[in-house]
């Protein structure tokens, strides 16, 4: 077996040739069929969805964006609402927020999880508030019971970003099931990809359904009439037709995740690196997000203070990382008007600073993970 000098973050190459052929033969179906936009493509993604996730309505659209702004529209969210969401997350959470003309208020993570803070929720409601939209943070649930229960109280919808957890698990429901729309990404670096770009929005609501259905296709119904403005935000048929192909593999794909991470938990431990506590980090140990829900791994991520060093050190050996993600949304130059401070929510700018993912998906050997983390554990003792 040839050495190993080299591990990519990922490889969406590695695909068995099973699969491409049937990749190749649903190119040509759709090819052959004339219809490139909805139709029986579309229809039929959205069924195997809605019955993988156990809700009612799975509505494919354009990207994992789409589908947040589409639910947010969904729900006449507007100039002069505020809506809920962590700082610590990636930008269109707090971007697609901004585009429907209301304010993201911001708060602070968990230090465990990196998800939102159930209690800090709370807190930021005021009569403005209109949404609540918690993040499943690198495929692992916020804390959805409380945070539900929150929005209930004070009469305000919870609107799931999943777009990092499809099929994760929070007890015996699927993230993007629990709040009032659930919110997908199916961009290619997702647990599900597609070759290209799409997302999905789902509901267990009948009227809510109809009205997500109808703002994918600029307001329209039926064809022609429209009672409101939506967008253009309709999934291609192709990529449907792709995805169907890979929703099988899913599965599979997200248990070769988890025994990656498990095998990376146990390379530490064995090392001597695994660090107890994931809030109080010494400089010379990793902090590992603590699994207390279910966990799919889009991401694997590690932590530690001296990161910029550690990139260098992986770099130097073909270790391909990233960091999720260096600036939060209050530190972000488009939101500059909206006052913020550092300082302001701590844990998530420690996050920002410490974070680093590595290597994860399924395709991996074993003797990549190994050689992934020796060099981890190599840093950490200094060689």
């Amino acid at each position: 077996m040839a050495a190993i000098d080299h591990v990519p973050l990922l490889d969406l190459t590695r695909t068995d040739s099973e699969q491409l052929d049937a990749l190749r033969a649903a190119f040509d179906r759709v090819l052959c069929s004339g219809r490139y936009i909805m139709g029986p493509e579309v229809d039929g993604l959205e069924a195997e969805c809605a019955a993988l996730l156990g809700c009612k309505h799975a509505i494919g659209v354009s990207s994992g964006t789409d589908a947040l702004l589409a639910a947010l529209m969904a729900l006449c969210v507007g100039p002069g609402d505020e809506v809920i969401c962590p700082t610590y997350t990636f930008f269109a959470t707090a971007g697609t927020i901004w585009r429907t003309g209301a304010k993201p208020v911001f708060v602070d993570s968990d230090p465990v999880t990196y998800n939102c803070v159930p209690e800090q929720i709370e807190a930021a409601i005021t009569d403005r508030t209109r949404a609540i939209m918690p993040v499943h943070l690198f495929g692992q649930c916020a804390d959805m019971d409380p945070i539900v229960a929150i929005g209930q109280k004070h009469g305000i919808p919870v609107v799931e970003d999943a777009a990092q957890a499809i099929s994760a698990r929070y007890g015996d429901r699927c993230a993007g099931t629990i709040g009032v729309f659930g919110c997908f990404s199916f961009f290619p670096s997702k647990n599900l990809g597609c070759l290209g770009d799409g997302g999905l929005v789902t509901t267990n609501d009948d009227e809510h359904a109809r009205i997500a259905r109808a703002m994918r296709n600029h307001g329209m119904e039926p064809k022609y009439h429209h009672h409101f403005v939506g967008g253009n935000f309709r999934i291609d048929a192709l990529q449907a037709a792709l995805l169907r192909i890979k929703l099988p593999h899913l599965a599979p794909a997200t248990a070769g995740r988890r025994r990656n991470a498990q095998l990376y938990t146990e390379a530490f431990a064995a090392h001597g690196v695994a660090s107890d506590s994931p809030t109080a980090v010494p400089p010379d140990r990793i902090g590992l997000p603590v699994a207390v829900r279910d966990h799919i791994y889009n991401q694997f991520v590690i932590r530690t203070p001296r990161r910029e060093a550690l990139r260098e050190f992986l770099a130097s050996r073909k270790i391909g990382h990233e960091v999720y993600y260096p600036v939060p949304m209050h530190m972000q130059e488009c939101f500059r008007t909206l006052g913020h401070a550092a300082g302001q929510f701590p844990v998530a700018e420690r996050a920002a600073a410490e974070t680093l993912a590595l290597p994860v998906f399924p395709e991996l050997s074993e003797a990549e993970v190994a050689y992934v983390a020796d060099a981890v554990a190599a840093f950490c003792k200094g060689a």
